[in-house]
This record gives C-alpha cells, structure tokens and sequence, in this order.
C-alpha cells in the first residue's frame, strides 16, 4: 500500500505544462547560523529547475545577467535537461537592462539560445519589444531603481502561476520593503499560491514566522540580532493588512497543512523541489474527459 501511495504522488510527465513558476530568490543571512553554504541553495534551485522543466512548466526569475549569477546558473542547468523551447524567461527592471551595452545583451541572448528569452521591462513593468537604443545610464536614481524593481515584481506575479520563496535580505534592499516582501504581498494581493521554502531562513522565514508562527519555531530568532528595519517592520504589517483584505495568505497551494510546514522547514534540494512540484500538480484542472 504505502508503494503504491507513493507512485500515486509522483508528478506525471507534462503535469505542469501551462504552468509557469516564478522564482524568489536571494543570499540569506542566516546560511551561517544555520551551518549551510552558497552550494546549498544553488542546489535547491537546480532541483527546481530539473522538476520543472521535466514536468513541462516554465520558470520565470527576475534578476540580473552578471557572469556567476543565478541567471547563468539556471542555463547551465537548462543545457542539462534539453528542453529547447524557451522554458526560461529572464525579466529584466528597467534600471537593469538600462545598465547594459548592447554587446552584453547580445552576449547573454545568445548564451541563452533556445532555453531562454529575455523579457525587458519598463520602469512600470509592461514588457518592451527589446532593449532600448539609448546611452546607457550606470547610476539611476534610487527612487527609479525602486518603481522599475516594483514593476519587475508586478510583471511576473501577473505572468505566472505560482511562486516559490527563498532566502532573502533583511538589511541593504532597495525600495520601501525587502524584495522578497514586496514578491510576496503582490502574490497575495492577486491571491497567487505561494511556496514559502524556509529552511535556509531569510526574508522568507519572516514572511512564514508572521503568517503562520507555528511553522516558524524550529528556529528561533537570534537574541543579538540587530534591531530590524523600520521599513522590514512595515513591509511585515502591509502582508498582514494584504491577507485580511484577499482572505488569502497563500498557503492554498496544492499541499496539506504538514507538507506546507515541512516545507516551511527544509533545507533538502530535493525535497522542496518535490514539495512543490506536488503542489502545482495538485492545481491543475483535470483533463476533459478525465476523471
């Protein structure tokens, strides 16, 4: 019996075709704390990318296109499983692309080739025919970084399915909230399912602490830490007023109440993407014609 439960929870092929996965990620500050690396977290987004893209589905990640990045990591990832239908889409804010030379777009489009297309934005997050032809600007203003990061996170919370949150900034962001809050309130404002990964801490531990605190308690905060940000304070208090509102905070996704708290704790690569892999699958609509 407990076989035949287990192939009945694997994810069939092309389960998650249509679907598209919006990636949030970012460095955690607790990695030390909770004695894991770098090499951990590269691992938990190679596994996504493998269940995916296996499964049929599309990522969709935010970022930018520096050598050694997530960007080029995930193609690397890409090469590995052969899919050649563009799987990967790159949403670049417009104080992003805005900072390149046309030869390093030209350079990162063709190191994406079939796995990938690069999606440019504009400062409010509507979705330009490509690159603007103009003299590059190196240092923008931070009010503008901050509309053109706000108008990334609207485009891709508008063009995917569901969202996946990892690790994240407490301190150092930009804009009026940590990104991964501002990823979050906009998946919860369009009542989008979320993923809230929290075993490697973060800005996504905070999100899943002040959601749901049960989840949370396997680590505890530090008793040294620095006093937070006010803006962090504020972003926490515009999640909680954006649940009330949407009756909605995200945890309708496809796992029950134990997958989503162990999913609130795990640091296994495989077991988050399977985690979530499962959820989506669970949300699609069957087939016509099928039971």
């Amino acid at each position: 019996m407990a076989a035949e439960k287990q192939r009945a929870d694997l994810l069939p092929a092309d389960a998650l075709h249509g679907k598209q996965l919006g990636l949030s990620v970012s460095d955690s500050p607790d990695l030390d704390r909770l004695g894991l690396l770098d090499t951990h977290f590269r691992m938990t987004l190679g596994e996504l990318a493998r269940t995916v893209i296996i499964a049929g589905g599309a990522l969709y990640y935010g970022g930018h296109l520096q050598p050694g990045g997530i960007t080029n990591f995930l193609i690397e990832e890409l090469y590995r499983y052969g899919r050649r239908d563009r799987p990967l889409k790159v949403c670049l804010a417009w104080t992003v692309h805005r900072g390149m030379t046309p030869e390093q777009i030209a350079k990162q489009k063709d190191l994406l080739g079939l796995f990938g297309e690069i999606h440019f934005l504009s400062p409010e997050g509507d979705r330009l025919d490509g690159p603007v032809d103009e003299p590059v600007i190196d240092d923008p203003p931070a009010e503008e970084r901050a509309r053109s990061l706000s108008g990334l996170r609207t485009y891709m919370t508008t063009n995917t399915s569901a969202r996946i949150v990892i690790g994240g900034k407490r301190a150092g962001f930009q804009g009026v909230m940590p990104g991964i809050f501002e990823e979050v309130l906009f998946a919860l404002e369009r009542r989008q399912p979320l993923y809230l990964a929290g075993g490697f801490g973060g800005a996504a531990l905070d999100v899943i602490r002040n959601l749901r605190p049960d989840y949370a308690e396997w680590f505890p905060s530090a008793h040294d830490a620095p006093a937070p940000d006010e803006r962090l304070l504020k972003g926490l208090e515009r999640i909680e007023e954006a649940v009330t509102a949407a009756r909605w905070d995200g945890f309708e996704n496809g796992l029950s109440e134990d997958e989503n708290r162990l999913l609130a704790a795990s640091y296994r690569p495989s077991e988050i993407a399977a985690l979530v892999g499962k959820g989506m699958g669970r949300l699609l609509p069957p087939l016509e014609g099928k039971e």
